[in-house]
């Protein structure tokens, strides 16, 4: 594993690890923590959902306390819009710079809770950075959604907790309604969980990972 250091600015937007490839022809998996996660925080879990494939992991660069997030809140459940359509554009900005200095293709996100919610955010601002997704508790990041298009094709999971206590109600469907507008292929699924993941979760990323390479 390596710690990134380079001059190149859109890197320096977030503090980030990368691990090179020991399986070409893995989609290389963008990283997305939630509240309180750092760089760190997925790497074991990407490396057992997809192994052998890079991983990109940045580090929120909002604060809300001590807690690194990928953007602000005003409230529990109550985003802020205009931080996550800057903090995506920031985003896009740092994968397109990772994509040169590290030589990979176009990532799939692997993003939970506040990271799902930044992957949600940037394939509907910025169609064409992702090469899919998986978004585990993500709710709707932008209301109204953008009219967004360019996303033909673009596999996304999205696996909602039927129990969970952060959820606002139909904010999965909708969100999956709204992305399938916009031409990606989406699968939802629910599971008996809350917002924490479960066995559940995993298999479902890690069968809808295998079948992308």
């Amino acid at each position: 594993m390596s710690v990134a250091t380079t001059k190149t600015s859109a890197l320096d937007l977030h503090v980030h690890r990368f691990v090179p490839a020991t399986r070409p022809g893995r989609p290389p998996l963008l990283l997305l923590h939630g509240t309180g996660g750092d760089e760190t925080d997925l790497i074991g879990l990407g490396q057992s959902l997809a192994p052998g494939a890079a991983l990109l992991s940045p580090r929120g660069n909002v604060l809300e306390g001590r807690a690194p997030r990928f953007f602000r809140r005003l409230a529990e459940g109550v985003l802020d819009q205009d931080d996550v359509r800057r903090r995506a554009a920031d985003l896009a900005m740092f994968v397109g710079a990772a994509r040169e200095k590290y030589g990979i293709a176009a990532p799939v996100a692997l993003g939970f809770s506040n990271g799902a919610n930044i992957a949600a955010a940037l394939l509907q601002l910025h169609p064409g950075v992702l090469s899919g997704a998986v978004l585990l508790r993500a709710m709707v990041p932008l209301d109204p959604a953008p009219a967004a298009t360019g996303l033909a094709g673009t596999p996304v999971l999205i696996v909602a907790g039927d129990a969970d206590p952060i959820m606002p109600p139909g904010d999965p469907e909708k969100l999956a309604a709204t992305l399938t507008a916009a031409g990606a292929d989406v699968t939802l699924r629910t599971v008996p969980a809350g917002h924490g993941l479960g066995r559940a979760d995993l298999a479902l990323a890690a069968q809808f990972l295998a079948r992308l390479g």
